[in-house]
C-alpha cells in the first residue's frame, strides 16, 4: 500500500491530504506539522484575529476530527530532522518513517532583524504564525507606541490593526515608497493616503539603523538620524522559502525548492507545493506566495500523484484588508510599463497594469466588479484598451463579450 507523507500542516499540505482523500486515493496518508495547532488559516492572523473579532477554532482550516475521521495521520508538533532519498525515509529524531512519496510543504520563515541591530530584543516580533500573534496580542494596547519596520502588504496590515486599536504608529521603509516591490506608485500613493487619514506616521526612504534597549526594545535609531521611543516593534521586511529540509536532501533549488510543471522535484519520490515551491510560469519560473496557490498546486500534486500528470496553471490572485477596505489582486505585474485608473468614487477605485497592449494585472481596492472582470479578462488574454478601462462610462462586463 502506497504511503504518502506530507512535511508542512499548512493551507498546502491541508489541502493536499484532503484533495488525495476526496480523489479516492485509498493508500496510507500521513500529514506532519511543526505547530501543535492543527492547520489553520494565515491571513486573517494580522487582520481579524489579532482585532478580536475572529476566535481561534474559526482560523482551522478543517475540524481536527476530518483528519482522523479520513484516515489521515496528524502528526503535530513534530520536526522533521532529515530525508534519505535513496531509502525513501525520513527522520524525525531517532525515528525514521518509510514513504513512497514525500511531499514538500514546508512554507516559508518570516526575515528577521540581525541580533547586531536589536533583532533579538524582547518586543521585537514577526508577523507569521499563531505564537508570534498570539506573543504580540497583549501589546496592543491603546496609547502605546510601535514601529513597524518595513512597507509591504504585511507591515501596512498589522499599522492598519495598531491604529485602529488606538496606538501610535510609525512604519518605516527603507525603499523610496511604501509597496514599492508589489505595487505601482499610484497603488502606493492610495494606501500611504489610507494610512495618513487613519493616523499612521509612515517615513519612506528611511532605512534602520538600530534597535536600542538593554534586554528589551525602548527605542530605534533611523538613518536619518532620528530616534524614536517605542513600546515595541513589528518586523514585515518579507519572507524566505522554507528549503532547508529539501536542500539536505540534495533536491534542485531555484528561488524555493525547484518542481516542473507537475510539481516533481528533481529527486524521484519527492514532490513539493505552496510557498516554498517555484516552478514554471509562461516563459519564466516564479514562486507565489498566496492561499490560492497553495490550494491549486497542492491539488494537483495530490492528483498527480495518483498518476493524472496534469499540469498545473497559475492564475494568480490575491487580497489585502487594511481598515474598511478590501485590496484585490489579480494577475501579475511584472514588466508592467503603464498604470491606467479606473475611480469610480464610492464603487472604488482599480489601478490597471499594462506592458504596451495586453493587460497584466489589477490592484482593486474596493472594487470587486472591476477585480471580477480584470481576472476574468486575464485568464481569458483579453486586454481591452486603457482609454476604455478608464472610461468612467465604460461598463466592464460588456469587455467580456468583445
Amino acid at each position: 500500500m502506497t504511503h504518502v507523507v506530507v512535511v508542512g500542516a499548512g493551507q498546502a499540505g491541508s489541502s493536499l491530504v484532503a484533495k488525495l482523500r476526496n480523489s479516492g486515493f485509498e493508500g496510507e496518508v500521513t500529514l506532519i506539522g511543526a505547530e501543535t495547532a492543527p492547520p489553520y488559516q494565515r491571513p486573517p492572523l494580522s487582520k481579524a484575529y489579532l482585532l478580536g473579532d475572529m476566535a481561534l477554532d474559526r482560523l482551522y482550516l478543517r475540524p481536527e476530527s476530518f483528519y482522523a475521521d479520513n484516515n489521515i495521520t496528524l502528526r503535530l508538533g513534530t520536526e522533521v530532522t532529515g530525508i534519505d532519498p535513496v531509502s525513501k525515509a525520513i527522520a524525525i529524531g531517532d525515528e525514521i518513517l518509510p514513504y513512497d512519496e514525500l511531499v514538500l510543504t514546508t512554507g516559508s520563515a518570516p526575515r528577521r532583524l540581525p541580533s547586531a541591530i536589536g533583532g533579538d530584543l524582547e518586543g521585537v516580533y514577526t508577523v507569521r504564525d499563531l505564537p508570534d500573534v498570539d506573543a504580540m496580542a497583549p501589546e496592543f494596547v491603546e496609547g502605546k507606541s510601535v514601529l513597524i519596520v518595513g512597507g509591504g502588504y504585511i507591515g501596512l496590515e498589522a499599522a492598519a490593526v495598531a491604529a485602529k486599536k488606538g496606538l501610535n504608529v510609525t512604519l518605516v521603509e527603507m525603499a523610496d515608497r511604501i509597496l514599492q516591490r508589489v505595487a505601482s506608485p499610484q497603488t502606493s500613493d492610495y494606501f500611504r493616503a489610507l494610512h495618513a487619514g487613519h493616523g499612521v506616521n509612515i517615513l519612506e526612504g528611511v532605512g534602520l539603523s538600530r534597535l536600542t534597549g538593554e534586554t528589551r526594545v525602548s527605542g530605534a535609531e533611523l538613518a536619518d538620524g532620528t530616534t524614536l521611543d517605542v513600546d515595541f516593534v513589528i518586523v514585515g521586511v518579507g519572507i524566505a522559502p522554507g528549503t532547508g529540509l529539501a536542500e539536505t536532501a540534495g533536491v534542485a533549488l531555484d528561488n524555493g525548492i525547484k518542481t516542473d510543471a507537475e510539481g516533481r522535484t528533481s529527486v524521484d519520490g519527492i514532490w513539493a507545493a505552496g510557498d516554498c515551491a517555484s516552478f514554471p510560469y509562461k516563459d519564466t519560473r516564479i514562486r507565489l506566495e498566496s492561499v490560492p496557490n497553495a490550494i491549486d498546486q497542492a491539488e494537483v500534486v495530490a492528483q498527480n500523484i495518483m498518476g493524472a500528470g496534469k499540469t498545473y496553471v497559475a492564475t494568480p490572485w490575491f487580497w489585502s484588508d487594511q481598515y474598511d477596505v478590501k485590496l484585490q489582486i489579480a494577475g501579475l505585474n511584472a514588466g508592467y510599463d503603464n498604470v491606467v485608473t479606473r475611480d469610480m468614487g464610492d464603487a472604488g477605485i482599480s489601478f490597471w497594469y499594462y506592458q504596451g497592449e495586453t493587460l497584466l494585472a489589477v490592484d482593486a481596492a474596493n472594487a470587486p466588479r472591476d477585480y471580477m472582470v480584470a481576472k476574468r479578462l486575464i485568464e481569458a488574454g483579453k486586454s481591452p484598451s486603457a482609454d476604455v478601462v478608464s472610461d468612467p462610462a465604460t461598463v466592464l462586463k460588456d469587455l467580456l463579450k468583445a
